[in-house]
């Protein structure tokens, strides 16, 4: 169970000395940090600080205003860090989310942000409909004109807002993809992957691929993720696996096989866990073809000779 600083300054002739002093004492091993204004949601190191938390790590700050300016975006965050299984604490604030008091701290700040979003709102419309009885139409003038920076601006803050958005659930799909990819098709780690999420939600392979590679050109996961899916050279492992096993017991059945390596949880070529006779056969005869495996009269054909072993390798005869 971690405790993982996150400390922020706004500008570079201030320092981060005092936050990173009182992250250490607080128990902190890993501490992420930023120059950047608070007011800002695309923050690198923010995203990668809460991308690193895992359930039951707590993300520590020195001050509430280190974390964002904003009460709604702290509060979005600290909710989000719960809903992951992960605890929020500030050194200098009665905010720990691992206590019922800093719970009910949490609740109290989460009334006041829903009025403070009334009260926006409220504005905003009053401002808006100002704004178009005089004629006035909204968006950005350096943009309507063209302004590259401007666009580049813009075109940044959304990576960032959108990679912060991909951490909040990153628990969801990462570990996964983590473990399937690149040995199956993004299809197959798609189907994976949402067969553990609740109904109505569910990603599709292309929005899938999207996420690995932002996160891969953030440094948040491994390029390797992204290599083209092996071909069909990339069931060689089974293959010698498979020979391997019917080489030290010829007298194996299919199944008997199929068994074994269900019991090594080895996944079928397709991925799946359950191994089917033909299947084992399939890669037992790649294995004659290419040597491995003296050719002769299948497995199979010598179960159905004599009987053959049942699932634990055991031969029984021909009729009983």
């Amino acid at each position: 169970m971690a405790l993982i600083g996150y400390a922020r300054v706004s500008t570079d002739e201030q320092t981060t000395a005092g936050q990173l002093d009182a992250l250490r004492a607080a128990g902190c091993t890993e501490i992420f940090e930023e120059k950047a204004s608070g007011a800002s949601r695309a923050r690198p190191e923010l995203a990668r600080a809460l991308a690193r938390i895992a359930r039951g790590d707590t993300l520590v700050i020195w001050k509430l205003d280190r974390l964002g300016r904003s009460l709604a975006h702290l509060l979005e965050v600290i909710e989000d860090l719960r809903g992951r299984g992960c605890h929020f604490r500030c050194l200098t604030s009665p905010i720990d989310t691992a206590s019922p008091h800093g719970t009910l701290v949490l609740q109290m700040l989460g009334a006041v942000a829903e009025y403070e979003r009334s009260l926006i709102r409220e504005r905003t419309r009053a401002g808006l409909a100002a704004a178009k009885a005089r004629g006035r139409v909204g968006g950005n003038p350096k943009l309507k004109q063209g302004d590259t920076a401007t666009a580049q601006r813009l075109a940044d803050r959304q990576r960032q807002l959108y990679l912060l958005e991909l951490t909040r659930s990153a628990e969801e799909w990462l570990p996964t993809v983590r473990r399937l990819r690149p040995s199956r098709s993004w299809a197959a780690v798609t189907r994976a992957v949402n067969a553990k999420l609740p109904p109505g939600r569910h990603w599709t392979a292309e929005r899938l691929r999207r996420a690995v590679r932002a996160f891969v050109a953030e440094g948040l996961a491994d390029p390797a993720l992204l290599d083209k899916v092996p071909s069909v050279r990339g069931n060689d492992r089974l293959m010698v696996l498979v020979a391997g096993i019917a080489r030290a017991n010829p007298k194996l059945s299919l199944r008997a096989i199929g068994a074994q390596l269900e019991a090594m949880r080895e996944t079928t070529p397709r991925g799946g866990r359950t191994w089917a006779a033909a299947s084992v056969k399939n890669l037992l005869d790649r294995a004659r073809t290419q040597g491995l495996l003296e050719r002769g009269a299948s497995v199979e054909q010598l179960r159905a000779s004599d009987g053959g072993p049942d699932r634990a390798g055991i031969t029984r005869p021909a009729g009983r």
